[in-house]
């Protein structure tokens, strides 16, 4: 996966919190806050806060204080940061299908690690 990102300028972490951000703003329609990107991706939020900061500073998302709580940064993607994201998104499940093809048939591979989980 790191291969598929490194070509976009974007870290596997990058690659999630922007991927995240873009899609509780773009298709849940959300103004998240850094919290609730944190929630989303699974992220330790201090972290996560650092590398919103980075992602800020490359010109892909924005931050903002939130109007209901001034300690909370609400988060948006910025027009080069959603064309990224959706690059990045595509890249990654094409290195998905070419490492799950090597395995086998992708459903029943996912079935087994289902049953694997409990």
């Amino acid at each position: 996966m790191a291969a598929s990102l490194r070509p976009l300028g974007l870290t596997h972490v990058q690659f999630v919190l922007l991927a995240s951000t873009w899609w509780l703003t773009a298709v849940a329609g959300e103004a998240p806050t850094q919290r609730r990107v944190a929630d989303h991706a699974g992220t330790d939020p201090m972290m996560t806060s650092q590398v919103l900061r980075t992602l800020e500073q490359k010109g892909l998302v924005v931050r903002a204080a939130s109007p209901g709580d001034s300690r909370a940064r609400q988060l948006g993607v910025t027009r080069p940061g959603a064309l990224l994201a959706r690059r990045a998104i595509a890249a990654v499940e094409a290195a998905d299908d070419e490492f799950f093809a090597a395995a086998g048939d992708r459903r029943s591979v996912l079935e087994t690690l289902r049953g694997l989980d409990g």
